[in-house]
C-alpha cells in the first residue's frame, strides 16, 4: 500500500533532486522511500560503522531482481589472482 506524503522543502533542493533522480532514472519518491528504509531499518552498531560517504551512496543504487553480488565478487576475486 503507498500512502501519498507532502513535504516542504527548498526550491533549490528540489530541482536538484529532480535532476538527480531523473539521471538515476528513478523518481523522487523512490529516492525519499529508499533513504527512509535506510535510516529506519539501520540498528544503532550499524550505522555507527559506516561512513557519511557510505551513508550518503544509500538507496542510490537500484539492483535487478536477479542481482547476484556474491557471484560478481567472486568473478572480481578470480580476476585479481589470475
Amino acid at each position: 500500500m503507498t500512502t501519498k506524503l507532502t513535504l516542504t522543502l527548498d526550491d533549490k533542493v528540489i530541482q536538484v533532486a529532480k535532476r538527480y533522480a531523473k539521471a538515476k532514472g528513478r523518481s523522487v519518491s523512490e529516492l525519499v522511500e529508499s533513504y527512509f528504509k535506510s535510516i529506519t531499518e539501520l540498528n544503532g552498531d550499524q550505522s555507527d560503522e559506516l561512513t557519511s560517504s557510505v551513508k550518503s551512496l544509500m538507496g542510490s543504487f537500484k539492483a535487478p531482481k536477479d542481482f547476484d553480488y556474491k557471484m560478481i565478487l567472486q568473478d572480481q576475486k578470480r580476476r585479481k589472482y589470475e
